[in-house]
């Protein structure tokens, strides 16, 4: 089973887009998946179709201690979900102090995703202590990037994160993908170059190039294999689903 925490701190990267339809084409791929939304706004539940504030929920678990596999429920045939619960965000105001405080997700789902192939961790564009608990549950990070310059520039800070969890003892191995790629500008081909030069062997091999219908199928709570099966973006995510299965880089 690997758990793969979905991070950018950077806004508008394509996080959600990429775990929900990332997870539906592993999905598709014979693998079982659970994603759990980790952003108090909940928008990859609403991405799937779910009503976010439906309890119990990912805000119960972490808040007061509910059991994790109470909170899942089944989304698609082997996609299942943690929502995250209208409360989610008040986890960054808690009392309790000391390193607790970042492991209580690790230790909520330790044990209970053994019969998954595939967890993803949706992360919100923050920094704060939600996405703190999503690092502790993993040693592997996903990293969306848009094809802009203001992408690569916040890329700096969370490198420098995933290395103080490193003096920790806790490693994490990195992987990136382009995302909202235009095939007709420089830039983002530019931003891709700079990502392979400083990245070398961690980008993965598919683009995921800019769609409309990517960016619409969410208001259906639907995902791209559902709401346009035989888009570029559904052949994009389908590519890249299996970049992460086989390993395969730029």
């Amino acid at each position: 089973m690997r758990t793969i925490a979905i991070i950018n701190q950077k806004g508008g990267v394509g996080k959600t887009t990429t775990t929900a339809n990332l997870a539906h084409a592993l999905v598709l791929n014979q693998h079982k998946v659970t994603v759990i939304d980790l952003d108090p706004q909940g928008h990859l539940s609403t991405s799937l179709g779910i009503n976010y504030l439906q309890q119990p929920a990912l805000d119960s678990v972490l808040l007061h201690d509910y059991p994790i596999e109470d909170c899942i429920q089944q989304v698609r045939p082997g996609l299942s979900l943690v929502s995250s619960g209208s409360d989610l965000g008040n986890l960054e105001h808690e009392a309790m102090r000391g390193i607790k405080r970042g492991t209580r997700l690790r230790d909520a789902m330790a044990g209970k995703f053994q019969d998954q192939d595939y967890v993803l961790i949706d992360c919100p564009p923050a920094s704060g202590l939600l996405v703190i608990n999503a690092l502790f549950s993993t040693h592997e990070a996903l990293i969306p990037v848009a094809g802009d310059y203001l992408s690569l520039q916040g890329l700096s800070y969370l490198i420098g994160t995933f290395k103080n969890f490193e003096k920790l003892g806790h490693k994490i191995k990195e992987s990136f993908v382009m995302t909202r790629f235009n095939t007709r500008r420089r830039l983002p081909q530019q931003v891709m170059d700079t990502l392979k030069q400083y990245f070398p062997k961690q980008v993965l091999a598919t683009k995921i190039r800019e769609a409309a219908a990517l960016a619409e199928c969410p208001s259906f709570g639907k995902t791209i294999f559902e709401y346009r099966k035989n888009s570029n973006g559904a052949m994009d995510y389908g590519s890249l689903a299996l970049d992460l299965a086989h390993g395969r880089t730029l």
